[in-house]
């Protein structure tokens, strides 16, 4: 489905995906698509809800506006959320915090969509390390995040890189199946694409999650489709496992967030 698709940004298959997972290849026009945020950051947060187009359709995604949505969490927080414009709800009130457990309901045509996800202990980004790799008078260029797992086994991290304010079209996600407890050892690495190559001068921008394992199995999946598509060409229509019910596409997330930026030296 386009609407999953428009956010791998032509990702890699990572080799810190865990597993292969089976994808149903449909075309589902018309199916809603839910896309719901919750940081640690102070909100708003939003959720935006759309109804998918047929893979061969323009990137025009019909927008529902007359959705209820609420969010909740296991200390008895609830609210309503506003709705703004293009599809998207947003909290007035609602306070995120680790560890804690939401809750999204989405009522549309008198059917419920609901999705949980817990959000993980911040893990601390403390900084970025540049990496470097001659090949035949060629220098490519990755990017160490310098991070320290904790000691208990199941954390899950999402990366997204940024070249001088450009969203690199490869989304990487780290599990501590292999590193638990330890320095992170792995980095991230950008898309083929030589419109997205680093080069000296340009400013890094990594954004570190940490997400659930909901999540990590969502976007291992889209990791999946495009490593199967291949990077820079045309990807295949399918449907990752979303955390949402009753046939929705999308994920709903919980997780934290830290940033860091560089410059290629």
């Amino acid at each position: 489905m386009k609407n999953i698709l428009f956010i791998l940004f032509s990702a890699l298959l990572f080799t810190s995906c865990e597993k292969e997972i089976d994808l149903q290849l449909d075309d589902k026009s018309g199916t809603i698509v839910i896309e719901g945020n919750i940081t640690d950051q102070q909100g708003p947060y939003y959720v935006r809800i759309t109804r998918s187009v047929a893979f061969t359709e323009n990137n025009q995604y019909p927008a529902i506006t007359d959705a209820v949505v609420t969010i909740s969490d296991n200390t008895g927080q609830s609210e309503t959320l506003e709705y703004e414009e293009d599809g998207r709800y947003k909290t007035n009130n609602l306070v995120s915090s680790p560890g804690s457990t939401y809750t999204l309901n989405v009522l549309i045509d008198g059917i419920n969509y609901t999705a949980q996800s817990t959000m993980p202990s911040p893990v601390s980004l403390d900084g970025l390390i540049q990496d470097s790799v001659s090949i035949a008078g060629e220098t490519t260029y990755n990017i160490l995040p310098v991070y320290t797992d904790p000691s208990f086994l199941g954390n899950r991290y999402l990366f997204i890189l940024t070249i001088d304010g450009k969203t690199d079209k490869t989304l990487q996600v780290f599990s501590d199946n292999i590193n638990n407890g330890m320095v992170n050892q792995r980095s991230i690495m950008p898309s083929l694409d030589d419109d997205d190559e680093i080069v000296p001068g340009d400013i890094i921008n990594v954004e570190m999650q940490c997400i659930d394992q909901n999540i990590y199995t969502y976007y291992s999946a889209l990791i999946q489709i495009s490593g199967s598509g291949g990077p820079g060409g045309s990807v295949t229509p399918a449907d990752p496992p979303s955390n949402i019910n009753n046939g929705a596409l999308g994920y709903f997330s919980a997780h934290t967030t830290a940033s860091k930026s560089m410059v290629i030296q």
